[in-house]
């Protein structure tokens, strides 16, 4: 009995050895990709009819403060710039935290029309792509990143914040 549950502990292990090796860095790599195709595609759609984008920031959008020229143009810097350090996984963290307020200012921005019935999916979209971000902020962008090798040839943390004690 005893071979028994020492022959399943090594297979278990060995098991989550090879899902941290090979799994969970291909994991982080297609959620970093999917989120950072989301924000993008709605950054190229924005700058693609710039007067269009203009409209709906004055007219649809309520964005708190900013007038909606400025909104419309971070908006937009916010979608194309953010998912490329996703991409690379540079600064990986900081792309993710970009794009969690940018999702934030969105859905506060387009509450009105988000919170009708027919719209929950949209909102619901909103909060997966919450989830998925806020993974990235708490584990950083995986293995297979430029943070990860820059780590691991320097040994400089791209991500590390000094803490006052």
């Amino acid at each position: 009995m005893n071979t028994l549950l020492q022959r399943a502990a090594t297979t278990l292990t060995c098991a989550i050895a090879l899902i941290e090796r090979w799994f969970a860095p291909l994991a982080d790599l297609v959620v970093r990709l999917y989120v950072a195709k989301v924000f993008f595609d709605s950054g190229l759609t924005k700058i693609h009819d710039w007067d269009t984008t203009i409209a709906l920031f004055t007219d649809e959008y309520r964005v708190p403060v900013l007038p909606p020229q400025i909104a419309a143009f971070m908006g937009a810097s916010g979608e194309l710039f953010f998912p490329v350090l996703l991409v690379l996984g540079l600064g990986g963290r900081l792309g993710a935290i970009g794009l969690t307020m940018v999702n934030i200012m969105a859905v506060v921005s387009y509450w009105h029309v988000l919170m009708a019935p027919e719209q929950m999916a949209g909102l619901y979209n909103h909060y997966q792509w919450a989830i998925m971000l806020a993974l990235l902020i708490a584990h950083g962008p995986g293995k297979l990143s430029v943070d990860y090798w820059i780590k691991r040839r320097w040994g400089v943390k791209l991500e590390a914040v000094p803490v006052a004690v």
